[in-house]
């Protein structure tokens, strides 16, 4: 314990005398919008990191998307090849469009930094840079397990592109930290995150003159309306179930019986289980009129992180650096998903290690200036853990 809370100290001093450079790293990366859904964007975003990666000894690979800006994957250019590798994982793109930022300028009041992007995730980038930077500064320390990086540009419109090299990379980590923001102000460590499924249901019926025949119409909108009602019903509040019509759509014209509707669903479970339970629900469903056709596509796309024994094994050693840094630590669940769904099947995962602040997709996003250098310290630390038994 002696070592770690001097090695704990060395670390931050480091970061505290390089805290200018943290500053404009992170401002570097905001003023870089980065819109999911724009590629051209994302490239430049992610050649910005190849080049900063590279001048600290990274060999660094750039793997290019269909849809989107694709993805860097980073690992050490000198490497003892019998270690064991830990996956560090951030993602580039935001959820705003290009030019927000003039509307939302990087600004700097009452200790909080703000602007686009600022709190998911660019500081978590930034944590993540500095925290390498911080271990090849403190030779002393023991680096036992490789740090290998990857970094995408897809994850806030579902890692479609990248999900299958995250697995990949899972199933070879003896473990896994993802940076994504913390859970409220208090910067809560996410060991837990509720699964996320999509469902569509279409309903077909039969078009027919509102006025002159509404007799021999089937009106889709109306077998929709009951299929909501019990889609709603399925909600289970207690055990973490949530199903959500966020969308609904149909019919032609108001004088005609509406032959086609359609609805999207949001599902959200905190475990496998319940996954397979809400899935089987929902295709089960059965028409409610005579001569209808229900068609119902989709699935649960993010499966839940849980709290599993290796988990809570990870969020434990995290707690108890956390006291060498005089930090308290809680854990929490999320609603949402990320990338450690994905990791989290295969290998032991940490997540919400990035920055405390507020505002995720929304206009007032910041994060806390005195708390970056914290976290920052909190990864370096998680960085030099020694392997997990697997």
């Amino acid at each position: 314990m002696i070592a770690q809370k001097e090695i704990a100290i060395q670390i931050r001093k480091y970061l505290e005398a390089h805290h200018d450079q943290i500053i404009q790293f992170l401002r570097d990366l905001v003023a870089l919008e980065s819109p999911s859904r724009e590629k051209e964007k994302q490239h430049i975003i992610l050649d910005f990191l190849k080049v900063k990666f590279e001048v600290i000894g990274y060999h660094v690979i750039l793997v290019p998307g269909k849809n989107t800006g694709g993805y860097l994957y980073a690992r050490p250019k000198v490497r003892n090849k019998s270690l064991p590798v830990q996956l560090i994982i951030g993602h580039c793109d935001t959820v705003w469009p290009t030019d927000t930022i003039k509307d939302m300028p990087i600004s700097y009041a009452n200790g909080m930094i703000k602007g686009p992007g600022i709190y998911d995730m660019k500081a978590g980038l930034t944590q993540l840079y500095f925290a390498l930077l911080a271990l090849k500064a403190i030779p002393k320390a023991p680096l036992l397990v490789t740090p290998i990086i990857l970094i995408n540009s897809d994850e806030e419109i579902g890692s479609r592109e990248s999900t299958n090299s995250i697995k990949r990379l899972a199933k070879i980590s003896n473990r896994a930290y993802v940076l994504e923001p913390p859970l409220g102000l208090d910067g809560k460590l996410k060991t837990a995150r509720k699964g996320l499924g999509r469902f569509t249901l279409t309903v077909t019926g039969k078009a027919a003159h509102a006025g002159l025949d509404p007799e021999k119409g089937i009106n889709s909108i109306v077998e929709l309306s009951h299929q909501v009602q019990q889609l709603y019903a399925m909600n289970d509040f207690d055990k973490g179930i949530t199903v959500n019509v966020g969308m609904i759509e149909g019919g032609i014209s108001p004088n005609v019986v509406a032959p086609e509707s359609k609805a999207v669903v949001d599902v959200r479970v905190l475990n496998e289980a319940d996954g397979e339970l809400i899935t089987n629900k929902i295709k089960g469903l059965k028409p409610f009129l005579p001569n209808v056709q229900l068609t119902i596509e989709g699935g649960i796309g993010r499966p839940p992180m849980e709290k599993t024994p290796r988990n809570q094994e990870l969020w434990k050693i995290a707690e108890q650096h956390g006291k060498v840094l005089g930090v308290h630590l809680e854990q929490a669940t999320s609603g949402g998903g990320s990338d450690a769904n994905t990791t989290s099947i295969f290998t032991a995962t940490l997540d919400g290690l990035g920055t405390p602040g507020d505002g995720a997709h929304a206009p007032h996003e910041y994060v806390f200036e005195n708390k970056l250098i914290e976290r920052t310290s909190l990864l370096t630390l998680l960085l030099l853990t020694e392997p997990l038994n697997r």
